[in-house]
């Protein structure tokens, strides 16, 4: 394993990127016992919700795991950068949520990665948060949609999903209290900027909410920083206050400002297959790693409890 050399910054992430390529490339991630469902959710716009999402699930897909991506986002970026069809006559999770439609129906695999499939968003789903309004059990209709997915599956013995990422558009209309019911975890990309701790702020309120009326058992299980610039003091600021305040929830990895990440939508990929070895990939691959281990090591614990009991 090379050591980091203590020279220059460029050769300290030179360094920093071949021990993580070296830990990471190839490594299998373990299982997790059961399907965990995750909605990446911020408020604010602009943090790395959509980038967040795709690279982390790819990654996962990568290492040997089943990956669903669920996009309500109406721009249908999380489709874009995941190279799915996703123009007006295409099945979409609109069609889910407003007519009814199985998400069996809509769901496609990702061409670049085998083991990543999407459920694309287009942009009628501009106007389901209207039309939703008037209908019965408005909230749950993307959790009894996935509760149905999984149980249909698991009958026609085909596997199902061992993570569901739940792409969220920036804000907390009905298309984001559906995603906050049909999860258990809440992932939050914080950007490591002053106005995305006010925006946190806001978001866990909202949070409280929903688990105090309609989702009891839903929580902030991770947090990763993206956006980081090891350059300037306000990262590193920030960085380390929201470690203070959430110990438990902040991934270890961070994901730095990059070139890559922003340039592989363009090209409809991921940053994981659009440039594998760049820092971007390999702080994803990285975040995607202990998101999976974390997840391992909880059941685990549950395990040990039950047998203590």
């Amino acid at each position: 394993m090379p050591t980091i050399a203590n020279d220059t910054p460029l050769a300290q992430q030179v360094a920093a990127d071949a021990r993580k390529r070296i830990a990471l490339t190839g490594r299998p991630f373990p299982k997790p016992a059961a399907t965990r469902v995750l909605t990446v959710a911020n408020q604010k716009g602009g943090v790395g919700k959509t980038t967040t999402t795709v690279n982390v699930a790819a990654a996962l897909a990568q290492a040997g795991l089943d990956v669903l991506v669920i996009d309500i986002d109406p721009q249908g970026n999380a489709s874009t950068a995941l190279g799915i069809e996703h123009h007006a006559e295409v099945p979409s999770i609109y069609d889910v949520l407003v007519e009814g439609e199985t998400l069996a129906e809509v769901v496609q695999q990702c061409p670049d990665v085998p083991h990543l499939a999407c459920a694309p968003a287009t942009i009628d789903l501009a106007g389901a948060e209207i039309e939703l309004v008037s209908m019965v059990a408005r909230e749950t209709r993307l959790q009894k949609a996935i509760t149905a997915y999984l149980a249909q599956r698991r009958a026609a013995g085909q596997p199902v999903p061992d993570y569901i990422f739940i792409d969220c558009p920036p804000s907390l209309g009905l298309l984001t209290v559906n995603a906050f019911v049909a999860a258990d975890e809440v992932f939050i990309p914080i950007q490591c900027e002053y106005y995305a701790l006010e925006g946190l702020s806001q978001l866990l309120k909202n949070i409280e909410l929903i688990r105090s009326h309609l989702n009891p058992g839903l929580h902030v299980s991770t947090i990763l920083l993206t956006m980081f610039d090891g350059r300037t003091r306000l990262s590193a600021q920030v960085a380390d206050e929201v470690r203070e305040h959430f110990p438990a929830q902040v991934l270890r990895s961070s994901v730095p400002r990059s070139v890559r990440i922003s340039e592989a939508p363009s090209h409809g990929q991921t940053v994981m297959t659009y440039d594998p070895n760049s820092s971007g990939a390999l702080s994803y691959l990285e975040a995607a790693s202990e998101l999976a281990d974390r997840g391992a090591a909880r059941h685990d614990d549950e395990k040990t409890r039950e047998v203590t009991r």
